[in-house]
């Protein structure tokens, strides 16, 4: 792979490209114990351009696209994002309570900000993705399990799981079988 291994300090990834966001807070009980696995482009289906950084950073130009002026004022961020070329970006450390996951609900416990890691991987919900981000998606989750006891297989879900009739990513394009055949 193109990463041999991921290695964290302090909840901030190594290998990662950096692109700090304002929009996050400190975890209530500084635990991780769940993985939401989002997807995102700004415009929509369109890629590789800085409107994703620029909204998690607060600072996305709401007159550079039609769609984006709902966008206007929202105070958003992930902890990563995968790109369509396997970039990884970190916005927001591991140990900070990211604002990916609105309202939401896992296992009845409502709030999964609170002890979630939010991925965004670049793309759409029914456009494919790429193998690279596939394979820094199961490389960044099993750095992750490795780093946060609480986190397993069976705590992996997308949007559409915590926020169901609300939100469908990654979509029906997310190849769930192929994404967990990649994990260790």
């Amino acid at each position: 792979g193109r990463f041999l291994s991921f290695t964290h300090i302090d909840g901030w990834f190594t290998q990662a490209c950096f692109c700090l966001s304002p929009h996050f807070n400190q975890r209530p009980l500084n635990e991780v114990s769940l993985i939401v696995i989002h997807n995102i482009s700004l415009p929509a289906g369109r890629f590789g351009l800085p409107y994703i950084d620029q909204l998690f950073q607060g600072r996305l130009d709401s007159s550079a696209d039609p769609s984006f002026k709902e966008l206007d004022g929202l105070e958003v961020s992930a902890h990563f994002l995968i790109r369509r070329d396997g970039e990884l970006v970190q916005y927001v450390c591991c140990d900070d309570r990211a604002w990916h996951a609105g309202v939401s609900v896992f296992e009845g416990r409502s709030g999964c900000n609170d002890f979630a890691i939010g991925i965004e991987l670049e793309g759409a919900d029914d456009i494919a993705y790429t193998d690279i981000q596939y394979q820094c998606l199961a490389q960044l989750t099993d750095a992750l399990i490795a780093a946060y006891p609480a986190l397993t297989t069976e705590r992996i879900v997308g949007h559409c799981d915590i926020a169901p009739g609300r939100k469908i990513d990654p979509g029906d394009s997310f190849d769930w079988l192929r994404f967990k055949g990649l994990l260790k």
